[in-house]
């Protein structure tokens, strides 16, 4: 399935208000979310048939609708109860779901305060994000010239389509690089996150972790998962501002996401990394917790 276009694709997905064949999940070209980007999702993993934290992904999904300024037309309990209905319907084992809201066709401008909310949820078998051979030597990281924008300038704290056209730009660039992905720097210049992941970084040590405050960009829900497991390891958690000099004080570094899950990060730029004990540690109790 993995080398099928996602339009080709066969099964079932849920589409304002009931199951419809795949390949009739479809919308008008003139849609506001097409064109002016205001469109909310969510990215799940489903693990032995069950979606890790359903209920605080789609409570993040309503919380994101509310701030891109519409309602989701449906509640969390509802949302819950429709993505396991996809997850069951396409008989997903291991994989991933999408869950979207948009806005429609009534209104074809910026103003679109009459625009009817659409609602979809799809679910397909994948595997890990980045390849398991490279994820056992640590990925490698580019520097994206691209910065988080200022949290006063956009709706920073969601999953919004329009804030992640910077990541894809970062991402692009990268892989022409020659890199697996991008580091990005918020708007002061401190380390803010990979284009889909949240970043960690180690002491030499081994006591103490350091990430990013969560103040321009997105606090994942992986990541605050990560930030308890860690905890629980009595392995000392500290949230502050790092500058990108400050990479070389590091031994080692890792990104978190539900995509991603927990990725070892072997080099940023012109800073290396080791792929330390610790993070295959804390890998291992996530990916057990997930399975629970």
């Amino acid at each position: 399935m993995e080398n099928i276009p996602y339009d080709k694709r066969t099964g079932k997905i849920w589409l304002d208000g009931k199951l419809v064949d795949w390949q009739d999940a479809k919308l008008h070209v003139l849609t506001h979310g097409l064109h002016y980007a205001s469109a909310v999702f969510e990215g799940e993993r489903v693990y032995n048939g069950k979606i890790f934290k359903l209920t605080e992904h789609s409570e993040r999904l309503v919380y994101s609708a509310s701030r891109m300024g519409f309602k989701i037309p449906y509640s969390v309990s509802d949302i819950d109860k429709f993505c396991k209905e996809v997850v069951e319907v396409q008989k997903i084992e291991n994989g991933y779901v999408r869950p979207i809201a948009w806005r429609g066709s009534e209104m074809m401008a910026v103003s679109a305060q009459n625009n009817t909310i659409h609602f979809a949820i799809a679910a397909w078998v994948w595997g890990s994000y980045f390849d398991p051979k490279i994820k056992l030597h640590g990925i490698k990281l580019d520097i994206s010239k691209w910065r988080k924008p200022a949290p006063d300038s956009i709706p920073w704290d969601t999953k919004a389509a329009g804030n992640y056209m910077i990541n894809t730009l970062s991402k692009h660039e990268a892989e022409k690089n020659g890199y697996n992905d991008s580091m990005m720097l918020d708007y002061q210049g401190n380390i803010a996150e990979a284009t889909g992941a949240n970043v960690f970084f180690i002491n030499k040590e081994q006591t103490e972790i350091y990430t990013p405050i969560a103040d321009s960009f997105l606090n994942g829900i992986t990541r605050r998962t990560v930030i308890e497991i860690a905890k629980q390891l009595q392995v000392k958690v500290i949230e502050k501002k790092i500058k990108l000099e400050e990479l070389s004080g590091y031994k080692g570094c890792f990104l978190t996401g539900s995509a991603a899950e927990v990725t070892p990060v072997s080099q940023i730029g012109n800073y290396s990394f080791e792929v330390l004990d610790l993070i295959g540690k804390l890998s291992d109790e996530y990916q057990s917790l997930v399975r629970k």
